[in-house]
């Protein structure tokens, strides 16, 4: 084979996406967007096997790393709520993973009354992962050697 080829990954073959082989098909992959910092901020969650959009989120206003953490937070609820307990859950934000595991959203965002209804979903979130068992895994996303993470919204 040519040596120009060794670096390339292999690719999986049973996914609508392009996918690394390493990765987990059996997964929902989490992002969040924001124009700005703080500014109108959205996440989704995507099916690593199908390329569904799972769930949707704003935009609202917030910063990314809380758009981050409410995404896995979404995700863990929903999977809790549908029964799933096979699949894992993707993130490329190592903030949100770790406030998802401290069970508490550190942002510094300035509470106020543009701010007041997120802190509110906030609050609930922190509420949720407080009363719930996290049993599904959630990993890193290694953007460098995978490139941007599936539910990427694509606004670099």
């Amino acid at each position: 084979m040519n040596g120009e080829l060794s670096n390339v990954p292999d690719y999986r073959h049973d996914t609508v996406l392009p996918l690394p082989m390493e990765v987990t098909a059996n997964a929902w992959a989490v992002d969040a967007a924001c124009s700005g910092n703080p500014g109108p901020m959205e996440y989704q969650g995507i099916d690593l096997q199908t390329g569904a959009q799972v769930f949707h989120f704003g935009p609202v206003h917030g910063t990314n790393n809380i758009g981050e953490f409410l995404a896995i937070v979404h995700a863990l609820a929903l999977m809790e709520k549908q029964g799933i307990k096979d699949k894992i859950i993707y993130s490329d934000s190592y903030n949100a993973i770790l406030w998802v595991h401290k069970k508490q959203c550190k942002t510094k965002l300035e509470l106020s009354p543009k701010t007041e209804a997120l802190y509110q979903i906030i609050r609930r979130a922190e509420q949720w992962l407080r009363t719930h068992a996290v049993t599904v895994p959630i990993m890193q996303w290694e953007t460098r050697k995978w490139g941007d993470i599936p539910a990427d919204f694509g606004r670099k």
